[in-house]
């Protein structure tokens, strides 16, 4: 479907993407995720030919292809109501159907039938999200991107908007859900992509990425302070990092290594050692865990 190799772009000689790949298929539902400033929304300006790129190349698999795009903030006009924006927003994109048969049909897909005979500025921000998704479905689109489409929403909206999507990736719509919320992505997405420095750290299916850092597994120790009691488990073969903190460490499996072997090699050496600790817990990485590490330096990019 669309494929981008050495995307750069800068903003008054201040760089915001110097080197991004990126690769998205049919029926993919994308989690593009970064901390804030990252450049995740100047990707999608770009891939929408909203502005410039400074080099790299942007690819489609087909010619024509439609993009729905659903902005952080969309600039909605308050004084029509929901049935004249979308009347509307068909005459903008040349709708060469039935125009008033295809707004009732998006304000029922997005669960906006109910309110479309009210005007848009006494909306919630939850209505508007979900008019912004009726607009951006309109023209039956290839690729469909929603830059934060639940930001700022209370509980009730993000749910009712969080719905709309799994419903569209269940209809095998391909989708790129730029958001910095991680359950979020774990909810709807099958790949990822996290966005850090100007470039594609981690991309990957979900299952690949967790994999990837130690088999996504994690041993947590605490134990009363002595110095160096920790220095034997940190030098296991079977342990790709270690983190040392006040009261324990944290250990994590080399790539490849089973839970079974981790915890045995782990436990066997804190006996052997005279290592006792107050509380052991074994747990797997969220992806949320993988992010912060990735962003943050303590986990390494995944490499090809």
């Amino acid at each position: 479907m669309l494929r981008i190799r050495g995307l750069k772009k800068s903003y008054k000689k201040f760089p915001v993407l110097t080197d991004l790949d990126m690769n998205i298929e049919q029926g993919d539902v994308y989690g593009l995720v970064g901390t804030n400033g990252c450049g995740k929304t100047t990707t999608m300006n770009i891939i929408c030919n909203i502005i410039p790129k400074d080099d790299g190349e942007i690819a489609f698999r087909d010619s024509g292809v439609r993009i729905g795009y659903l902005p952080e903030s969309p600039a909605l006009y308050g004084y029509m109501n929901g049935f004249e924006y979308l009347d509307f927003i068909g005459a903008c994109c040349n709708y060469g159907g039935d125009i008033k048969a295809r707004t009732a049909e998006v304000l029922e897909v997005t669960g906006m039938a109910h309110g479309a005979k009210r005007l848009i500025r006494g909306y919630s921000r939850g209505m508007n999200q979900r008019i912004g998704i009726a607009a951006a479905l309109y023209a039956y689109p290839d690729l469909l991107i929603l830059d934060e489409p639940t930001s700022a929403l209370d509980p009730q909206g993000r749910a009712e908007v969080m719905e709309i999507i799994t419903r569209l990736a269940g209809s095998g719509a391909t989708i790129i859900l730029c958001t910095h919320i991680l359950t979020d992505v774990e909810r709807v997405a099958n790949k990822v992509g996290i966005l850090c420095n100007g470039v594609m750290a981690v991309e990957g299916t979900l299952q690949e990425v967790k994999e990837r850092y130690g088999g996504a597994v994690a041993l947590f120790v605490r134990l009363r302070y002595t110095p160096g009691a920790t220095d034997p488990l940190c030098r296991l073969e079977v342990v790709e990092r270690a983190e040392v903190w006040q009261g324990g460490v944290t250990l994590f499996a080399k790539q490849g290594v089973s839970e079974a072997e981790f915890f045995y090699k782990t436990v066997t050496a804190m006996a052997e050692n005279r290592v006792l600790p107050e509380a052991v817990d074994f747990r797997r990485l969220t992806l949320e865990q993988i992010y912060i590490g990735v962003t943050n330096g303590r986990l390494p990019p995944m490499g090809p």
